[in-house]
């Protein structure tokens, strides 16, 4: 007798390369063999040309009117016939089935499934199908090794042996509650749906199935990770007001909303790790120094790990300043790849004997030879999600601090619930008061010389300009050319001018002489690849021209344009493109229209759908087989407020009606040890 945890191997015609093959698409026992679900299905059902609109794939059912002819074309084929249908003749094509010919019998009835071409009364034919066929046929995720049809005739015996034998997962209360489907009839209906309503009410169920169990193993991440028990910071809450009133600005309501969350994390004995996000410019560093501050009050240390040591040095000074200013004492010290071995060791022996209190640098910080006294908070900026791994090697070095992750890109809430699940979110949804609206324009190359122009005047007016190069592709070396041949010709253009060229290539003494000359105004325009999306803050330049725009993605734009309006000239983004695609105008339409991170990080997710978004080219974002989590927004919320309702009842897991669930938790929780 089979059961739903035998290998699938048990299934006849399942040898050792077969069984490879299912293992790559994630099938190992008869439990994973049918509930991988089809992604779409083909109706089967008869109509009649006349009723039928060009192009549409559909099945025809009738009686053979002429003899098959088939002509050879080299190694290809084409057989023709024709087929009447009611009172409707249509000529029908095979393209390199030759064998088909022996099936085709004129005045015998046959059916074929192809699409139709209404204007020459002509279907192309992709396959014959038994004439009695009615309804739907599932179609399978499938690979070269695997065909879908070996697929669906494996899952037919499977079936067989186990329907009605698969535990239901989700709670029946909760199924109650949202007329979901018990698991065995959600998986009857995804693969042998009689029409295509059951078909849609089984996948609703299994998307949603699939969205809950995700959620719920994020909030068991979540739960594991705040049981590795931090420590309360015990914060000196005079100093911290005293900072605030020594800064030479005043925090938005939105600054001091967050501050609170962050400052009330540190205070509990509970592990924090949350995500703080705001738009280019919110003000994230100066909520970072405050919670850095509250850790050197209470005698911790704290470190900001950047991704570049350009961003880096950028952060040591700035810290360093914004306390300086403050009259406040914080020794922050830098550590980058570059420091000599005498100064690296002197550095290393300070920052463990607890004098220094602020290490800034990249993600060297956690090289083993890095020992800190007594870390109390980790600061992770830009994107660099801080795992479970890089966790484990600070707790091997007997620290367990508090992570605080900041990123300026706007995470839309699809992937707040998904990518970053496990998290407590933290939102700046407020620009500083003062700051003006960047203007962005949209020009065609042949309107170059226009953008040029307005680039001098802005100059002559005291500004500063960023030029940034095309991306051709994902080639370092032609980014370097084609920043070399603009910068080159920007000197023959604008001879008056202090040109300067920043790019991967250059060391990093170099990139940061260039960015000191940048800031004081000996380069007033600098040509550069992207390296400068991130983190470069240069108040006084106010004018950014990107070229071949439409190249860059929405958040890659929105990261760029944010590099200006920094200061208190009115700033101005310029875009030339001439876009070839209807999503390339789309993605510069919109950053037209506005300048909300927020709004085009939705957008960016409505254009490009879930597949780019949250597929494997980000780390740690999952793939769902069901779900889209775009589309099924809603429903994805849903699942997380279930989940999160379920595990707060710290007996969840002793209730019999969630038996089922724990089991299936327990038996595939360990694949997902290192989810981030």
């Amino acid at each position: 007798m089979m059961t739903r945890d035998d290998n699938v191997n048990v299934l006849p015609g399942v040898g050792p390369k077969r069984l490879e093959a299912l293992h790559e698409i994630g099938i190992f026992t008869i439990e994973d063999l049918v509930t991988y679900f089809p992604f779409r299905y083909e109706d089967l059902g008869e109509r009649v040309p006349s009723e039928t609109l060009d192009g549409d794939k559909v099945t025809f059912k009738g009686i053979v009117s002429t003899p098959a002819v088939m002509t050879r074309f080299g190694k290809k084929t084409q057989t023709r016939f024709g087929l009447l249908i009611a009172h409707e003749n249509i000529r029908v094509t095979f393209f390199n089935q030759p064998w088909i010919t022996q099936n085709i019998i004129v005045g015998e009835e046959i059916a074929v499934y192809g699409t139709y071409n209404a204007a020459k009364a002509a279907m192309t034919g992709i396959k014959m199908i038994n004439a009695s066929v009615d309804g739907l046929d599932p179609i399978y995720p499938a690979t070269k090794q695997i065909a879908a049809k070996t697929i669906r005739h494996l899952i037919e015996i499977a079936w067989s042996e186990v329907r009605g034998t698969i535990p239901t997962l989700v709670p029946e209360t909760i199924r109650q509650k949202y007329r979901l489907l018990d698991r065995n009839t959600q998986i009857e209906n995804m693969h042998f749906p009689v029409d295509m309503a059951a078909a849609k009410a089984g996948r609703r169920s299994a998307a949603f199935e699939e969205f809950f169990i995700f959620q719920m193993r994020l909030q068991l991440l979540k739960l594991a990770d705040q049981n590795f028990a931090g420590e309360g910071i015990d914060y000196d809450e005079t100093e911290l007001v005293n900072f605030e009133q020594a800064l030479p600005f005043e925090l938005t309501a939105a600054q001091q909303k967050v501050i609170q969350e962050i400052l009330q994390d540190q205070k509990r004995p509970r592990h924090m790790n949350r995500l703080l996000q705001g738009d280019v410019g919110s003000g994230k560093t100066v909520v970072a120094a405050m919670a850095m501050y509250a850790a050197v009050t209470a005698g911790r240390q704290a470190a900001i790990m950047a991704p570049t040591e350009i961003l880096a040095q950028q952060h040591a000074m700035n810290l360093a300043q914004l306390f300086d200013n403050a009259g406040v004492n914080v020794r922050v010290e830098l550590l980058t790849s570059g420091l000599k071995v005498a100064a690296r060791r002197h550095l290393l022996e300070d920052l463990e004997n607890g004098a220094i209190d602020i290490l800034v640098g990249t993600h060297a910080l956690l090289q083993p030879d890095v020992a800190f006294h007594h870390l109390g908070l980790a600061v992770i900026d830009e994107q660099h999600r801080f795992g479970v791994n890089q966790r484990a090697k600070l707790r091997e070095n007997g620290v367990n601090p508090d992570i605080l992750a900041m990123t300026a890109t706007p995470i839309p809430r699809t992937l707040s619930i998904t990518a970053y699940g496990e998290m407590d979110i933290s939102v700046i949804d407020q620009l500083p008061s003062g700051r003006k609206t960047i203007q962005t324009k949209r020009l065609r190359h042949n309107q170059l010389d226009t953008a040029l122009d307005f680039v001098k005047q802005q100059i002559d007016l005291g500004a500063q300009a960023y030029i940034v190069t095309p991306l051709i592709e994902e080639s370092e070396s032609l980014d370097v050319q084609n920043a070399t041949a603009m910068y080159e010709a920007m000197q023959l253009e604008l001879p008056q001018y202090q040109i300067g060229l920043l790019h991967g290539r250059l060391s990093n003494d170099e990139k940061k002489q260039l960015m000191q000359d940048f800031k004081a105004n000996r380069i007033q325009i600098l040509v550069a690849t992207t390296v400068i999306e991130v983190g470069v803050d240069v108040p006084n330049a106010s004018v950014m021209l990107i070229l071949d725009a439409d190249r860059f993605g929405l958040a890659q734009l929105h990261q760029l344009r944010g590099r200006v309006g920094r200061g208190k000239r009115q700033s101005y983004t310029i875009l030339v493109a001439d876009p070839k695609t209807d999503y390339g105008t789309a993605r510069l339409d919109a950053m037209v229209e506005t300048t909300d991170g927020f709004v085009l990080a939705q957008r960016d997710l409505d254009l490009r759908g879930a597949g780019d978004i949250l597929g494997t080219k980000q780390s740690g974002v999952p793939e769902f087989n069901v779900g889209d989590p775009v589309k099924d927004l809603r429903m994805l919320e849903i699942a997380q407020q279930e989940a999160i309702a379920i595990v707060s009842d710290k007996t969840w897991d002793q209730a019999p009606a969630n038996q089922a669930l724990v089991n299936y938790l327990s038996r595939t929780m360990a694949q997902y040890r290192h989810f981030d």
